[in-house]
């Protein structure tokens, strides 16, 4: 692979980072979407830029150790004088002033398969990076996605809280109302007063939660979230496509796609292609070497105006303390370090990825359950209204459900945006959340990981299979309940009514 290839592809990676793909500052007023968020996140997360940069660097370092196939040419001028002493001549002391150039070339033909086994330990090198970046994108984008879902969560549970809040202030002006006139009792404001104190606390919170979650956004993405973006039902809806039917796909997905565990993999090729480098010190190096010079009185020899030498030399290390030895059983312990790194890495690509898929399930069947209870207590709540208006409630019961109400409401919103999140979560694992919104994997149009597979090299303590989760037979648990309904005999309430108001 040449050097200008590579480099063409590190400039269409910079584009796909820097330009490309993302969207104008938006217009005064204009709504902005989560995939606007995660352009502005990928251009410019330092995360994701310092990737590039160590990918940058592994592609140059290939072409370091590539130059160990080359020849190498050396000039070198000089020019000095020379005391020389012969005592079987005369006269017995000799100086002569000298001055030359030299130009050496020399060329490796044989080191052991050293230099071999040292590109293509650089090249996994190179791919590990490249896959680490293709990884911190699909991260970087996750986290851009999470911080977008919770700057909408939040701004929409501080409008809770301000009605909760608007709600107990209602309630503490009624109450107010009625001590003055003498109809109502002291004890009943403090007791008001005091929820209302709980409000005005719980709206406090979630106003400082808002202020934390958009410090996040703008870490992520480089500026404040825009004051309008896109409703969670829009963007939820894009994500809730191309999510696999069943766990076990979702799995084999993410392992056949994780950048994490290519990374690792990678990483793991390259270790072993370093123990091959070091076990080339025990073979000879051979080198041929040409060399000519010209200059006078060259290299001390009077007279001498020029000099060319051709020669094979073998150079063979019998013994260096043992170093070479101790070399490489380091690098067997770096390998099978790098071993057990790519199967914890698969190991964590399997447990992310079933723990967002089993989310995305169960979310969906809580929300169900949880919009039920909503509707339930807010018509619980206004016939506690109008029974508190007439005296059939006391003002405790009424203060209950208005906390029981804004308490079910905060549990629906944050199931509404985990289900989102648990979305993204698993397009991510799956490594196609970028491709959920349209953006081109890095080098997409170069051949950089063109037909790569693990083949051999895949995790070997991991296997990928879905848990099998018990569930509750609600059949069962429905025919305990009304076993013990049929046991429990019914209790009339106080006044022998066998009803309530």
């Amino acid at each position: 692979m040449s050097m200008k290839t590579l480099h063409l592809r590190i400039s269409v990676l910079s584009c796909w980072l820097a330009a490309g793909l993302f969207a104008s500052p938006l217009a005064l007023g204009q709504v902005a979407n989560l995939r606007d968020s995660v352009a502005k996140g990928l251009a410019t997360n330092p995360e994701v830029t310092a990737r590039l940069n160590a990918y940058r660097a592994s592609v140059d370092a290939v072409a370091v150790g590539s130059g160990g196939w080359k020849p190498r040419v050396d000039l070198s001028a000089n020019v000095g004088r020379d005391q020389t002493s012969l005592s079987n001549r005369l006269p017995e002391s000799q100086s002569l002033n000298r001055n030359g150039i030299d130009l050496s070339l020399v060329q490796l033909l044989w080191d052991g398969s050293g230099t071999s086994s040292e590109v293509e330990r650089l090249g996994h090198e190179r791919l590990s990076r490249y896959f680490e970046l293709v990884d911190a994108s699909e991260q970087t984008a996750l986290e851009v996605a999470r911080a977008y879902y919770d700057v909408l969560r939040y701004r929409r549970l501080v409008q809770l809280a301000e009605d909760n809040y608007v709600q107990h202030k209602h309630g503490w002006l009624q109450v107010q109302s009625r001590v003055k006139a003498g109809v109502g009792r002291g004890v009943d404001l403090e007791q008001v007063d005091a929820r209302l104190a709980l409000a005005e606390s719980n709206l406090a919170t979630e106003q400082a939660n808002l202020h934390d979650v958009t410090a996040r956004y703008q870490r992520l993405v480089g500026e404040a979230a825009p004051p309008r973006l896109s409703t969670l039902e829009a963007e939820t809806a894009v994500l809730k496509e191309a999510i696999p039917a069943k766990a076990a796909d979702a799995l084999q997905v993410a392992m056949l796609r994780s950048g994490g565990v290519s990374a690792a993999i990678e990483g793991m090729r390259a270790a072993r292609a370093a123990v091959s480098s070091k076990e080339s010190v025990y073979q000879p190096r051979v080198e041929a070497r040409l060399r000519t010079g010209v200059g006078h009185n060259f290299y001390s020899v009077a007279s001498q105006n020029s000099t060319s030498s051709a020669e094979l030399v073998l150079n063979w290390n019998l013994y260096n303390g043992n170093a070479d030895q101790a070399r490489i059983r380091q690098q067997v312990g770096l390998l099978n370090q790098a071993t057990d790194l790519r199967d914890k890495a698969c190991r964590d690509v399997r447990q992310t990825t079933a723990i967002a898929f089993n989310d995305t399930r169960k979310l969906l069947e809580q929300l169900g359950y949880l919009e039920r209870n909503e509707v339930a207590i807010a018509k619980a709540r206004d016939a506690y209204r109008q029974q508190f208006d007439i005296g059939q409630r006391s003002l405790l019961d009424v203060l209950n459900a208005e906390n029981e109400l804004y308490t079910a409401r905060r549990s629906n919103v944050n199931a509404q945006h985990d289900l989102g999140i648990s979305y993204a979560r698993t397009h991510a694992a799956m490594n196609q959340l970028l491709a959920r919104f349209g953006f081109a994997k890095p080098l997409a149009d170069s051949s950089e990981a063109e037909g790569w597979s693990a083949g051999e090299d895949g995790p070997g303590r991991c296997p990928v299979e879905a848990l099998e989760l018990a569930t509750s037979d609600r059949t069962a648990l429905d025919a305990k309940a009304q076993s013990m309904s049929v046991k429990s005999p019914v209790v009339a309430p106080m006044g022998g009514q066998s009803g309530s108001k």
